[in-house]
């Protein structure tokens, strides 16, 4: 299960305080039971000092096997502890509607 495989690989990389994995692809114009668009919230002290850019390097970088073979969509979003604690959990932004089709 990809899910499961992004959820073990991203705390064995960072550690997270928080960490949210979505599959998202029931959103999507894909087969049913698909796990091919997925929202990661992580909160991490690895992030401390990190732009978002090297950041979303990061999670790219531990996820490249997933990201090259299954996953089609992964949205993104990265907080240190700070930045999540002064975050009202609704801020956390909507995924887009996906550019190749909506549900039908």
């Amino acid at each position: 299960m990809i899910q499961h495989q992004i959820e073990q690989k991203l705390r064995e990389a960072l550690a997270p305080s928080y960490l949210k994995v979505l599959n998202e692809s029931y959103m999507h114009n894909v087969p049913e039971g698909s796990e091919s668009h997925f929202k990661v919230i992580v909160v991490s002290d690895e992030f401390e000092g990190k732009r978002l850019i090297a950041r979303h390097r990061a999670i790219n970088n531990i996820l490249a096997e997933e990201l090259s073979d299954h996953i089609h969509a992964l949205a993104i979003h990265t907080y240190t502890e700070t930045e999540w604690q002064a975050l009202d959990a609704e801020q956390v932004p909507l995924s887009p509607n996906c550019m190749g089709g909506g549900k039908g």
